[in-house]
């Protein structure tokens, strides 16, 4: 039966608390545009991703205007193109990000996740080939992203995968240096990366997914700080995580909905909800301010894990309530530049890069959208990304790193992105040489989590 409360409930949290849809996100299978001729396999990714996609933006807005929920953003997933590279041995990789590019234009949408390659085991044809064109790929387009999988709980952690990474980071915010490095913006390095994620920058098609299909991406870490707001200060942490949970709830079911009426009104099925609290940079719209609402001065201050690991556990028990396909990220998304509350604890000093590394192991992503000091070396950036790696693959959980060198700045500056990537300051990295550590190269052995058959 509805509940009358309930959905005013809702209502306000959509004109007041910043509740939205963030993302509804069409995934695409390129396996059957794959060809020799670099060229004809171009013609056929275009010519799949229009025809496909070509309501998609439509669709999310009629549904939008029709039951008055905010529907962000309209973006496509496709299958890692370094599958496709692995057929055509003499393409240049960069027609295919620009063909992406044009094919995202030509149907509206507002970015397009699938430069991507699975590394977490090794190289396989085309793999590096990729890995290498990503910076030039990110500088000539403007919609693409890209995405690295270089460990795994199963495999362990390629640490040449790791290694290159560090230098193609680099170089992707140098070439982007005219643009707030922005390149590095769109270009994120897993551990466990989930073939159904929604989510920019590391959206792709996995291969177990079908021809085409609908996920969506809910929000909402202003409806969950509004109500926790209503709380006496004295309150249980158990009647906390009970309003977590219970706010996680209508938030997914809203999710639920839009997902059920794209998959109907586009003719394709219908994915999953991933139940992330995606953070904007509006004031009020942030995990670190939930953390705050439960308790704390400032995220980043001792007791900021703890409170991250209520929060993230809550909204996963609420929201596989209101929803039979839960899947993506699904958890309480941390990025420094998107998140109003974490730009001002790295402002007032009281988040360090060390400490959102811990907070990275209870919590979905990792180390995202991070500004780093620009003459960082790469092998810094290549231990980080093995420190993430190292977290997800232990704790069978997905982890990340999305961090931007800025090139040419200096600490105490700050990158505005605008709009929902935000800003950030430049945070200390330690400077300290991994680079013996990161030459070695070769596989961190997978875990003994990984024998569980």
């Amino acid at each position: 039966m509805l509940n009358t409360n309930d959905i005013l409930e809702t209502i306000q949290m959509i004109t007041d608390e910043h509740l939205d849809v963030r993302t509804v996100t069409m995934g695409i299978s390129l396996l059957d545009c794959a060809d020799p001729d670099g060229r004809k396999a171009c013609e056929k990714i275009y010519r799949k991703i229009t025809e496909k996609a070509k309501d998609l933006v439509k669709t999310a807005e009629d549904i939008s205007a029709t039951y008055g929920m905010p529907i962000v953003n309209k973006r496509i997933s496709v299958t890692p193109i370094a599958m496709l590279l692995a057929s055509a041995p003499d393409a240049d990789p960069v027609w295919y990000a620009k063909t992406l590019d044009a094919a995202a234009k030509a149907v509206g949408v507002n970015f397009i996740g699938g430069y991507s390659a699975l590394v977490h085991k090794g190289f396989s044809a085309g793999d590096e080939r990729l890995i290498r064109s990503i910076p030039e790929a990110l500088a000539c387009t403007d919609y693409v992203c890209s995405s690295i999988n270089v460990g795994s709980t199963k495999s362990g952690i390629n640490m040449d995968a790791v290694k290159m990474m560090g230098p193609v980071i680099k170089e992707a915010a140098a070439r982007t240096r005219d643009k707030m490095c922005a390149g590095a913006a769109k270009l994120v390095v897993f551990c466990n990366a989930p073939e159904d994620n929604p989510f920019m920058a590391g959206a792709f098609h996995g291969p177990g997914e079908p021809d085409c299909v609908i996920h969506v991406g809910v929000s909402g870490p202003g409806a969950v700080r509004a109500a926790l707001a209503q709380l006496p200060k004295d309150a249980s942490l158990d009647t906390v995580a009970e309003l977590i949970k219970r706010t996680a709830f209508k938030i997914t079911r809203m999710g639920q909905l839009v997902g059920n009426l794209a998959s109907e009104r586009l003719g394709v099925p219908f994915g999953i909800v991933d139940l992330s609290l995606a953070p904007t940079p509006a004031p009020g719209d942030s995990v670190a301010n939930i953390l705050e609402e439960i308790g704390l001065e400032s995220c980043g201050c001792c007791g900021t894990t703890a409170t991250l690991a209520m929060l993230n556990d809550a909204v996963k028990k609420g929201g596989v309530m209101a929803s039979n396909h839960v899947g993506g990220l699904s958890g309480a998304f941390i990025p420094v530049s998107e998140d109003d509350g974490m730009i001002k604890a790295v402002e007032r000093g009281s988040l360090s890069i060390e400490k959102l590394e811990a907070m990275t192991a209870v919590c979905s992503v990792g180390i995202d959208m991070v500004v780093i000091p620009g003459e960082t070396d790469a092998a810094v950036i290549s231990a980080l990304i093995a420190d993430e790696a190292a977290i997800g693959m232990v704790n069978t959980k997905t982890t990340a790193v999305r961090v931007i060198p800025a090139i040419g700045c200096k600490e105490g500056d700050v990158l505005d992105f605008g709009g929902l990537l935000g800003y950030a300051p430049i945070l200390p990295v330690s400077t300290f040489s991994p680079s013996v550590f990161v030459n070695r190269g070769g596989r961190i052995p997978a875990p003994l989590q990984a024998l569980k058959n």
